[in-house]
């Protein structure tokens, strides 16, 4: 199974055994992202690290696990600071990007922008979040977070109950991961959203089609009794206006009252970040953080060993990694 040379665009491109071999991948660079062990496998590589739209979490977590195997990453962020804001077209941009660049990390706010870009380049480019679209890489850690979480708890992701709560037609991190999700027998999911903001009926009929068993209501109460909670903000940005945003803002928030009244006792919760905690929302309370179950870091700490696997996998260097290790001068195990 080989990913070398390929651009990572969508998570149609995969099926449950490319997708073990990535997590079996990821789980191989926890040394190395844990800092106790150091590899140069991918030492004088460039990484072109594109944001034409606001991240942190993402735009950093590309760059650091370019970094941890060696690399070295160029970055541009906002469309006002690239030629994009002169006229130049993505294709043309790639092309002179990719000159410079081994592999490049995009995140664009128009549906379909990466794949464009795509077409243009001539070294593999790996989907930030284009739009409403999708967002493969978060989709990856998302499912990797969750097998690790049932793991612990002697499960599988076969089976097991998922409720998705919040902005689910906006969200492009539960359409990725729901898509991911329909390679998967015998699940519960349960959909939890103003009718408003319900998902997409295109992402439900894949749902049904896999044979899973669903359920969508506008409510949390009688609805959070799940393996995994994953709790979304609302998508502010994909709105017409802050007003309408506001309308739903605060609508579905989880504290550890609601937690103990309503989930089972070892419920995982998961956000793919940022948590709007802003008192108007507050989705995700802070008196959960103590909760042994809230896994929202876990979740982006798993963000660098997925992303570390895209590289090594993209560039054709996952077998190379510890031929390349070396030792952390300033690390010691206390």
């Amino acid at each position: 199974m080989s990913f070398k040379g390929q651009h990572i665009l969508s998570v149609k491109q995969f099926n449950r055994d490319s997708i073990q071999y990535i997590f079996e991948i990821a789980r191989k660079m926890s040394p190395y992202a844990s800092r106790k062990k150091r590899t140069k496998v991918l030492d004088g590589a460039i990484l072109g690290n594109l944001f034409f739209e606001p991240s942190t979490r993402t735009r950093v977590s590309f760059g650091c696990a370019f970094n941890l195997l060696g690399g070295e990453v160029r970055e541009t962020t906002g469309m006002e600071s690239s030629a994009l804001s002169k006229g130049e077209s993505l294709y043309d941009t790639a092309r002179v990007i990719s000159s410079y660049s081994d592999v490049i990390a995009m995140r664009h706010p128009q549906a379909g922008s990466v794949a464009e870009f795509a077409e243009g380049s001539r070294v593999p480019v790996l989907n930030g979040g284009d739009g409403a679209n999708e967002h493969p890489t978060q989709a990856l850690l998302d499912l990797f977070t969750i097998e690790q979480e049932l793991i612990a708890s002697g499960q599988t992701i076969d089976g097991m109950h998922i409720a998705m709560v919040g902005d689910l037609k906006f969200g492009r991190t539960v359409h990725s991961l729901s898509k991911l999700l329909s390679l998967y027998k015998n699940l519960q999911i349960t959909l939890i959203s103003p009718q408003e903001l319900a998902m997409p009926d295109e992402i439900i009929a894949a749902l049904d089609n896999a044979g899973h068993r669903l359920t969508i209501s506008d409510k949390l109460e009688g609805n959070l009794n799940a393996d995994i909670v994953y709790q979304t903000r609302i998508q502010e940005e994909r709105f017409p206006s802050k007003a309408e945003a506001n309308l739903y803002r605060g609508k579905f928030r989880l504290n550890q009252e609601i937690y103990t009244r309503h989930c089972k006792s070892n419920t995982v919760i998961m956000h793919p970040l940022p948590r709007d905690s802003r008192q108007e929302a507050n989705e995700l309370d802070n008196d959960l953080n103590l909760n042994p179950n809230l896994a929202i870091f876990r979740q982006a700490d798993n963000g660098i060993l997925v992303r570390m696997a895209l590289f090594a996998l993209t560039l054709g260097v996952e077998d190379l990694v510890q031929d390349y290790e070396c030792a952390v001068p300033w690390y010691t195990n206390k």
